[in-house]
Order: structure tokens, then C-alpha cells, then sequence
């Protein structure tokens, strides 16, 4: 096996043709290991793996640098530079993360990168500082699935071909982002696919570059011919190659869509393993607001490249039609085209992780909320249990959405009370609103909500009790019920508030609080800095009341474990019930 024998990509120089053949076969199978085992991003780093063993072959790494788009695709790479036994080594697998990583390799992987788009830039900051150094390593961004759809990518191949000196654009063409691709430039490029690269339009010839097609994307033989004739060009330069998104499984090939990434899987049969974890908020989301546009026709659903976020697969999609829009992996383009819809009298719906709403602060703050425009933002995965990856934290959202001003953010507790707002905010036409929507499993009640919250930041008192109040929020309002369980158990009749809206403070409650409580405790499934908390303890600060603050330590957690997560920020039940009885 030659795989286990190569340390860097200077290993495999001597290699013949056919010897590059068996090793990305071998790496195939690392690949295949790991994801079935440990669930990952099957369809990228599948059908890109001929093109990575070519790129190592060429190019003279570390010398030469190569930057991969979202990174989701450099399974292979890591296995040429040292990282196999992360993939062909079951014990070895949380040695190695699903993307770039300095931390990792510092030789080999140039940024922690796991948001789309930014391969391009980044680069071209690599490139100047090459350039002024009078340095002549090549500079590779290869970027892909959907990638070029986003903001960022132009901007970066606007500024790399205005430099006009050595840069190496691999654009990894397998006709798909996450789910179908969706701009105008993809029908630049099915051009070129059909007319192996000569049409006449060619939109990065336009912008000012060098451009060479590859069709046979997964042969490695013309790969390496094509990388080879680029190789130290002085020149901006595009290598367009064509590959197959799942190349060499067949079930990653027959469902482009489903296995871009996936849950551990039976290799043999592709079926997930385990059992099915039942109901999923998201998703019971996503049934209501398909019904919803049955019923209403101004209702649109728009996604940014994630519309399974909300369970948008091809069949729902189809059934929306011109009431579903799927922008590209473009947020901010949803963010802008949601409040042009809510200005031209459509009710419009994006829902997106909240680690990609980051990318749509400046959107958000001046394109929706100055103009007041009443589009709603559902907010997926905000939570310690959402995704868990060093460049895919989620729980960040509190502090960067509920400090805009007009923006009116909620957070529901149960799955009623998420339809609940949901159904109020699409209705109303005086808000810009954004709701959280649970990820800590699905809770059901039969509590009757309210359904105007246009009186805003009224919280709504759950349990009357007296000298220790609980306000949870959203998720861990269960925690806050565990806890005044456990204080009723103690004698002590704990107060226990929803808050609903984490943009703002209901001053009269808290300001009542007073009279009969001595204690306010805030409980957050968030960052505790800037986060909720914060704006509780901020209002009782000049007076005698004293604060406890749950929540999130800021800083960047790389695939934490949730239960010692929350043991390491004190948010057990028996922590939060233990530090309580310290201060009261």
C-alpha cells in the first residue's frame, strides 16, 4: 500500500502514471473509511481526489502554495502531507478535522478555512505578499460546489487578475454545489463544458485571464498535463476541469445532493447506521412552511446553496416552484432580495445556519433593517448542539444579531411557540424578524401562545415565586425549569421567566423583580459575551440585585464534546443549581 509510505507530497514525485492511478484509489478508500465510520463530506472529496494527487505531483509543496475553497474537499490532500493515518487509522480519526488547518499543518495548510468563497481572496493576499518579497512560488486556489457564487469570489478574481502576475485558479466544475447550482455564470460554464472551453464567451477570459479546460477532470494523466503547462505561468490563470461529484461510489454518484455529506453509512449498501433519532425542529419547520405556501401565494422560502436546512430536497423544491428560491451559496444576496421582496409586498422566508448569517452582518444591519423591511430570518442550527467544527461554530448568533438596530429577534421554546411567531412574522408588516429556531431536540406543549408579539420585549412569567428569578431563553428554557425544580425541592420558590425576545428587555418585569427577588439568574444556550445575560445584568447594575449569567465562554471550540462543554462553562443543571446557592 502506498499510502502508509508517503509523509509529503515529495514521496510520490518518482511515481509513474499508473502508480498515481492505485494511490488515488487507496486514498478512495481512506476517504470512504473515514466517512462511514465517522460521517463527513463524501461527494467533494471523492470526485476531486485524481485532481488533488495531480496538484501534489506538479506543484512543489510546501514551496508552492495550494488554498482550498470552504475546504471541505482537502480530505485527500491531508493524506499526501502526512494526515493518512487520519483516514485509514479507525482509532486515529479525531487526530485529523474535516478541514484546512494550520493547527494541524502549519506546512501545509495555510488558513483554517470552512466558510465558502474565500479561497480566492485569500490568495490573493499570498500573491502580494509574494510579489513584494520578489519571491516565485506558485499561488493554487481551487475552488468548487458552487463556490464561485459567492460575493467574495469575484471580488477575489477581480483583484487577482488587476495584480496580473502568477495565480492559479482550479476551478473544480462537477455541476453541482450542494444541491443543484444556481447564477447566471453557471451557464457560462455548462458553455464551456459543452464546448470544451472554446466558446467564445468565457467569463474569465473576460475578467482578464489565462484559461485552459479539462474535461477527463478525473483522469490524473491530463490533469497533469494541464497543471504542468501552467505550472510558474506569470500570468492570472483559470484551469477549468470537469469532474464527477462522488467519482467511484456509486451511490455518492447516483444522488449528488444526499451525499455531500452524510452521517456514518454501511460502505456496502449506503445506508445510514443507527437508528433514526426522530422529529428534528428544522425540519418540522420546514413541512409547516410548505403547507403555508399552499395557503398563501405571496409567501416565497429562499435558501442560500443549504435548502435541506429546512428539508428542501429536489421533490419539495419541484412542488414550490416560483415560491422557493435557492440564491447560491450567496447569503447576502438573500439577505438584500428578502427585503426587496418584503418592499414589493412579498413575504419572504430565509432560513440559514447561523454560522453562514455571519457573512450577512452589513445586509442585515443596512439593506433589511434601516429600511425597516418585514422579512423573516430563521436561524438554524444557533446553538452548543449545532454543528461543532472550529469554523462552524453557531452559538456566536445572540450577540451579532439582537444588538441591530430594528431587528426584532425571538426565541422560541417548543415547537408551538416557534409556529407560533413564525406564523406572526410573516403576517406583519412593521418588523424586521429573526427567530431562532431550536436544535436541542423538539420539545411539544400544550401552553396556548401568544399570537401578536408586536408588543415588543413584553416577557411572558411562567412560574410566580419570590426572591430568586430564572429567565431562560429559548433551548435551555427547560434548563431553567430544571433549576426551579430543583430550588422548589430546596424550599425555595424560584420565579421562572420566558423571555421570548432577546433583542430587548422587558424594564417593567425586571423593574418588579425587585420588590420580592434578590437574585436574577439568565440562562443562554449562547455566548455569554455580548449575549443576553449581559443585557439583564446591564439594566440591574445600579441597583442591589444581584446576577448570575449562564452561558458560553467566547472562544473558538474545535469539535467539542457538548457534555463537557457545558461542564466546562458551569451549565449543568447541578452547576447552575450549585453556583446559585453560592450567592444567594
Amino acid at each position: 500500500m502506498y499510502l502508509e509510505r508517503i509523509k509529503s507530497p515529495k514521496d510520490i514525485k518518482g511515481f509513474t502514471v499508473g502508480q498515481l492511478d492505485v494511490l488515488a484509489s487507496e486514498i478512495r478508500r481512506g476517504i470512504l473509511n473515514r466517512v462511514s465510520n465517522r460521517g463527513g463530506h463524501v461527494g467533494p472529496n471523492l470526485g476531486i481526489t485524481e485532481a488533488v494527487v495531480a496538484l501534489n505531483y506538479v506543484f512543489n509543496t510546501p514551496e508552492d502554495k495550494f488554498v482550498f475553497d470552504v475546504s471541505h474537499q482537502i480530505y485527500p490532500h491531508k493524506m499526501l502531507t502526512g494526515r493518512a493515518f487520519g483516514y485509514i487509522d479507525d482509532a486515529r480519526f479525531d487526530e485529523v478535522s474535516g478541514y484546512s488547518s494550520p493547527l494541524e499543518s502549519p506546512e501545509y495548510d495555510c488558513f483554517e478555512i470552512g466558510h465558502t468563497s474565500t479561497s480566492v481572496s485569500l490568495v490573493t493576499g499570498l500573491q502580494k505578499a509574494r510579489d513584494l518579497r520578489g519571491g516565485n512560488e506558485n499561488i493554487v486556489a481551487v475552488i468548487g460546489d458552487g463556490s464561485l457564487s459567492g460575493g467574495e469570489a469575484f471580488e477575489g478574481l477581480d483583484t487577482a487578475a488587476e495584480l496580473n502576475t502568477n495565480i492559479i485558479i482550479v476551478v473544480n466544475d462537477n455541476e453541482m454545489s450542494i444541491a443543484e447550482n444556481h447564477g447566471g455564470l453557471y451557464g457560462n460554464l455548462r458553455l464551456l463544458r459543452e464546448t470544451s472551453g472554446r466558446a467564445e464567451l468565457n467569463f474569465f477570459k473576460a475578467m482578464g485571464f489565462e484559461y485552459l479546460y479539462v474535461e477527463e477532470g478525473n483522469d490524473i494523466s491530463c490533469l497533469i498535463e494541464a497543471f504542468v503547462a501552467v505550472k510558474d505561468t506569470p500570468r492570472p490563470t483559470v484551469v477549468h476541469i470537469h469532474t464527477e461529484k462522488g467519482h467511484g461510489y456509486s451511490p455518492a454518484v447516483e444522488n449528488k445532493e444526499a451525499w455531500h455529506w452524510c452521517v456514518p453509512f454501511d460502505l456496502s449498501t449506503g445506508n445510514p447506521k443507527g437508528e433514526d433519532t426522530g422529529e428534528y425542529m428544522p425540519a418540522l419547520l420546514g413541512e409547516w412552511l410548505r403547507e403555508e405556501i399552499k395557503r398563501d401565494s405571496k409567501l416565497v422560502c429562499i435558501a442560500a446553496g443549504v435548502p435541506a436546512a429546512v428539508g428542501f430536497g429536489p421533490k419539495e423544491r419541484e412542488e414550490a416552484g416560483s415560491q422557493f428560491v435557492d440564491v447560491g451559496i450567496a447569503e447576502e444576496q438573500a439577505v438584500a432580495m428578502a427585503s426587496g421582496m418584503a418592499k414589493g409586498g412579498a413575504r419572504p422566508v430565509f432560513s440559514t445556519y447561523a454560522t453562514f448569517l455571519q457573512r450577512t452582518y452589513d445586509q442585515l444591519a443596512q439593506d433589511l433593517c434601516v429600511n425597516g423591511n418585514p422579512a423573516v430570518i430563521n436561524v438554524i442550527g444557533a446553538s452548543i448542539f449545532g454543528m461543532n467544527d472550529f469554523t462552524h461554530i453557531c452559538f456566536f448568533d445572540i450577540p451579532m444579531l439582537s444588538h441591530i438596530p430594528n431587528l426584532v429577534y425571538l426565541a422560541p421554546t417548543t415547537y408551538e411557540e416557534l409556529i407560533a411567531m413564525e406564523r406572526w412574522a410573516i403576517c406583519q408588516d412593521m418588523y424586521s424578524v429573526a427567530i431562532r429556531v431550536p436544535e436541542w431536540g423538539v420539545r411539544h406543549s400544550d401552553i396556548e401562545y401568544d399570537t401578536d408579539y408586536s408588543h415588543l420585549n413584553t416577557y411572558r412569567m411562567m412560574r410566580k415565586g419570590k426572591d430568586i428569578a430564572i429567565i431562560a431563553a429559548g433551548d435551555f428554557y427547560r434548563k431553567g425549569e430544571n433549576v426551579a425544580d430543583m430550588l422548589n425541592e430546596n424550599g425555595i420558590e424560584a420565579t421562572l421567566i420566558n423571555p421570548r425576545y432577546l433583542s430587548g428587555i422587558d424594564e417593567n418585569m425586571l423593574e418588579d423583580l425587585k420588590a420580592t427577588h434578590r437574585l436574577v439568574v439568565t440562562i443562554e444556550d449562547g455566548c455569554l459575551d455580548g449575549g443576553f445575560g449581559e443585557r439583564i445584568a446591564r439594566f440591574y447594575g445600579p441597583s442591589d440585585m444581584k446576577v448570575l449569567c449562564f452561558g458560553v465562554r467566547k472562544a473558538l471550540y474545535d469539535r467539542y464534546d457538548v457534555n463537557v462543554l457545558m461542564e466546562d462553562n458551569h451549565l449543568t443543571d447541578e452547576q447552575i443549581m450549585a453556583d446559585i446557592m453560592t450567592v444567594f
